[in-house]
């Protein structure tokens, strides 16, 4: 009799998990299964649905081609700047929201303004703020000639210049998520624990590090995780701040890669696309493995 209850209460548990169980496999399982079958494809024609052979062809074009191996340092260099910057900031900030009482909501609200406009709206500031046209050199040229130095074309100049508008761009936008999430996490941490470490006259560092740190341990590792996915799937930050023309600014990044081989003036080509989508796939793949292994050591549930 008891077996049979356990075999309803498993199947009325697969009822409700069906409906989430078909929309994963049907958006996210086949999609997945589907491209790694185009990227083995060789000369597939989106229009005839044929090809001429199968192999690893693909993934030799994509691995030498120039564009590609721009866009992957471009999002390397993006993820290993921003990832630890902005969640390293919005610790900070979050600490220092949650040590004060006036006007906490109203700053909250301030910091959390950025994460609701729009990217391309954000972009748009940026760029009246970092370029240069024929009749100014921007808010910040103004306020580096104030320190002496020359002006910098920071969109259209060297390559350094644009990939720290990039980087700054990208922390402002991401940044605000991360202080939401952080200032509740830091305010659910049992108040029990700085009242013991107050009583044993242990320093506000100390504390930090030993009550603080831990106890939030497992929002700061979800929220580099997300940043790194994020990150690796960046695209429209870039747009926002350069155009559509990528490869010409050398600012493209991977999925803009996977985009231009599909879409863009160069594209028609989605065995390519599905190659670098595989890569970044298997890219995204090992880094979240290796961030797992590590909180194991690290987070504290």
């Amino acid at each position: 009799m008891m077996k049979i209850r356990l075999t309803e209460s498993n199947l009325k548990g697969w009822l409700y998990l069906l409906p989430a169980i078909l929309f994963l496999g049907f958006f996210m399982v086949y999609p997945l299964v589907d491209v790694f079958i185009y990227s083995f494809e060789e000369g597939y024609n989106s229009a005839s649905q044929t090809y001429f052979g199968v192999g690893g062809y693909n993934y030799s074009y994509v691995l030498h081609d120039p564009y590609f191996l721009q866009a992957v340092k471009n999002t390397f260099i993006l993820v290993m700047i921003t990832v630890p910057l902005s969640t390293g900031i919005a610790l900070l900030i979050s600490v220092a929201l949650s040590s004060i009482k006036p006007l906490r909501e109203l700053f909250q609200t301030i910091y959390f303004l950025p994460y609701v406009t729009n990217t391309l709206a954000v972009g748009l500031v940026f760029m009246i703020l970092f370029k240069k046209t024929a009749y100014t050199d921007g808010l910040v040229n103004l306020f580096i000639s104030w320190f002496g130095a020359g002006s910098v074309d920071f969109i259209e100049g060297p390559y350094w210049a644009k990939m720290f508008v990039l980087c700054f761009y990208t922390i402002w936008v991401v940044m605000p998520f991360k202080i939401l999430i952080l200032t509740s996490a830091l305010s659910s941490v049992n108040q029990v624990y700085y009242n013991a470490a107050k009583v044993d006259g242990t320093s506000k560092f100390r504390t930090f590090m030993r009550i603080t740190l831990p106890m939030i341990s497992p929002m700061i590792f979800y929220l580099v995780i997300t940043g790194f996915i994020g990150a690796f799937k960046a695209y429209s930050d870039a747009v926002a701040l350069f155009g559509t023309n990528l490869n010409a600014a050398e600012m493209n990044t991977i999925v803009g890669y996977v985009y231009d081989m599909l879409y863009g003036d160069s594209g028609g080509y989605p065995s390519y696309a599905s190659a670098a989508a595989i890569i970044l796939f298997s890219i995204v793949l090992t880094i979240t493995c290796i961030n797992l292994l590590i909180s194991k050591k690290k987070v504290h549930y």
